[in-house]
């Protein structure tokens, strides 16, 4: 079993905020507007350093996906950021006509995603925005799963040619992957090899998958993860490579069941490879509010859900 250390906690959010500023050093392209929250989406650095590049579009965030995307037609690299809940369900038509419909080079920046947003409670929150935004045709859609990968994907998503829909979330959590890895947009990382049954992880729940697999590991339950950071496109042949190895299939997601990375694996195997599936997610319910700890544990997102539901595949 591959171990991994969490070598600090970090919130992803910072990560987005430091290849943010990456980005602008190395492409004078890369502008950066955002609806009211330059702090909350860690891009104090990027407005710092390059002032004439930053735009406070105020809380007003259909106007600024319209500015993005006019921006991104005269050759800018813009990248937007706001709450996951405002920068996708306030602004979807915005999104839908100028943004995915020209195909326009705006790269969504969306922070305080899923339920660990906590106590700002329902209204704020969003498991829904992964549904939205892979169902609109051109839209690729990443969820890394800690500081040093939401860097790397922010690096990526400057160089990627199309809209861009780039997930990530407000606690500190595990950071446990390459500092100085290269991000491919369309490939799913194979984290840990086993036999048993395969865990597809996006997001938070990465972490969350491994150490499930550590427990499972002592009870001799072999268990494969794979983080499918690149939502969409998705790496079909390696999920059905690792699918197929266990036959028995595991998905977990920060997000709710409609929608989501959980009916996306479901289809392709339904497709491909029919077997075993079973969800960890958040069902089809609003957020309330809690502390993120509290919040995960009262929707079953956690290790203790991924085992239970390794041992309901294996059951199958």
């Amino acid at each position: 079993m591959t171990k991994y250390t969490d070598t600090g906690k970090k919130d992803t959010r910072s990560g987005f905020g430091a290849g943010l500023l990456e980005a602008g050093q190395a492409d004078s392209r890369v502008v950066a507007l955002t609806a009211d929250l330059k702090g909350s989406l860690k891009m104090d650095a990027f407005a710092a350093a390059f002032p004439e590049r930053f735009i406070q579009c105020g809380i007003a965030e259909a106007n600024m996906v319209g500015v993005a995307a006019g921006l991104a037609i005269t050759g800018k690299i813009p990248f937007i950021g706001s709450f996951a809940e405002f920068v996708t369900g306030r602004v979807y038509d915005q999104i839908r006509q100028e943004v995915a419909y020209g195909r326009t080079n705006v790269k969504i920046a969306s922070s305080h995603a899923g339920i660990t947003l906590g106590e700002d409670g329902a209204t704020h929150q969003t498991m829904e925005d992964v549904a939205l935004m892979r169902a609109l045709p051109g839209m690729t859609v990443l969820c890394p799963c800690d500081y040093n990968q939401t860097k790397a994907a922010t690096l990526a998503a400057a160089k990627w040619d199309g809209p861009v829909y780039l997930r990530f979330g407000r606690p500190s959590v595990p950071n446990f992957t390459p500092e100085d890895q290269v991000f491919e947009i369309g490939k799913a990382y194979v984290m840990n090899e086993g036999k048993d049954v395969t865990v597809f992880a996006m997001g938070h729940m990465v972490w969350e998958a491994l150490q499930a697999t550590e427990a499972l590991e002592a009870e001799g339950i072999s268990v494969e993860v794979v983080n499918v950071a690149s939502v969409k496109p998705l790496d079909e042949e390696t999920i059905l490579a690792s699918a197929c190895k266990s036959g028995k299939v595991v998905v977990a997601e920060e997000h709710n069941s409609a929608g989501g990375l959980g009916e996306l694996i479901a289809g392709l195997l339904a497709r491909r490879a029919p077997m075993p599936v079973e969800f960890v997610n958040g069902g089809d319910v609003f957020g309330q509010t809690g502390t993120p700890a509290e919040l995960m544990a009262a929707y079953g997102l956690n290790a203790e859900s991924i085992a239970c539901a390794v041992k309901r595949a294996i059951k199958r």
